[in-house]
């Protein structure tokens, strides 16, 4: 690339719009705008010889599990929900955020800012996520909190034939969804350190939930956003971006080994994906 389009990529990156994004978040949007400047490993390679790019969070390591093991190949098969705590005004004081999130959409169909955690209040809000979404899903993940346990949550789960699936003990990272999820909104960078009411909580959330269903693209889905894939629209998107592609492939082919494609969508989402047995392993020892 010359140094003049190299400069524009940079203004790009440094545009208020997009200063405080990622940059697959920032090429994403971009394509989905008709603009293609360059390959998302070029535009990393540019914000890095011009000193831009570092990780804005800390990132843990999951180790492979083998149990829960749940898998979606498209929207409302498999529900993953959770709750947090958000700070309030004052030390002591906490309210409690229920989340539920599509694992194959990453959309998030429901969530709900409480005074309290309580079973009731979550089996409510389970419900009302359901009617809202039109149909109940195959199987709803959630950890062995109190409320996920619950009579009142388990009974709802039963009456409408929804398989009901919990972590093991002490392993948060049986339910990688609904963590990564908190982890996303605790680190964005206007999260607050603490909310000054419920009322004041209630209005971020509503404003973070909307962006991240309808705005974020999501890298685990093709650098979608979750509704687009939710609600059947990442098709269109993808051929969008496809033809935005091919554009910039016939203006410039000596810049491609190949056709360039846009971000794939999984074919199958999994809670703890089993570990293939080793293709010498002795039948037998399974029965001692």
């Amino acid at each position: 690339m010359t140094e003049a389009e190299r400069a524009q990529v940079l203004a790009v990156l440094a545009s208020p719009a997009y200063q405080d994004l990622a940059i697959p978040q920032v090429w994403a949007r971009e394509l989905d705008a008709g603009r293609y400047w360059c390959s998302l490993s070029t535009m990393y390679r540019i914000a890095r010889a011009a000193g831009q790019t570092r990780e804005r969070r800390a990132q843990a390591t999951h180790p492979p599990r083998v149990r829960p093991e749940l898998s979606a190949t498209e929207p409302s098969q498999i529900w993953s929900w959770d709750i947090t705590a958000l700070k309030g005004p004052e030390k002591g004081t906490w309210y409690k955020l229920y989340v539920i999130i599509d694992i194959y959409s990453r959309y998030v169909t429901g969530w709900l800012v409480a005074a309290a955690e309580d079973a009731v209040v979550a089996k409510d809000f389970i419900a009302d996520a359901i009617r809202r979404n039109g149909s109940a899903p195959q199987a709803v993940h959630a950890d062995r909190g109190g409320a996920m346990v619950s009579k009142p949550v388990s009974e709802l789960l039963v009456n409408l034939g929804v398989h009901r699936s919990h972590s093991r003990p002490r392993t948060s990272n049986d339910n990688p969804f609904s963590e990564a999820q908190f982890k996303t909104l605790k680190y964005s960078y206007d999260f607050p350190d603490r909310f000054g009411s419920l009322a004041d909580a209630r209005i971020y959330c509503e404003g973070f939930f909307t962006a991240y269903n309808h705005d974020h693209r999501h890298s685990g889905i093709g650098f979608h956003t979750p509704a687009s894939v939710h609600f059947g629209t990442a098709s269109q998107v993808q051929a969008h971006r496809q033809a935005t592609l091919d554009r910039a492939h016939a203006a410039h082919p000596e810049r491609f080994a190949r056709r360039p494609r846009p971000p794939r969508l999984p074919e199958t989402v999994w809670i703890n994906q089993p570990i293939p047995s080793q293709p010498n392993e002795d039948p037998l020892s399974q029965l001692t």
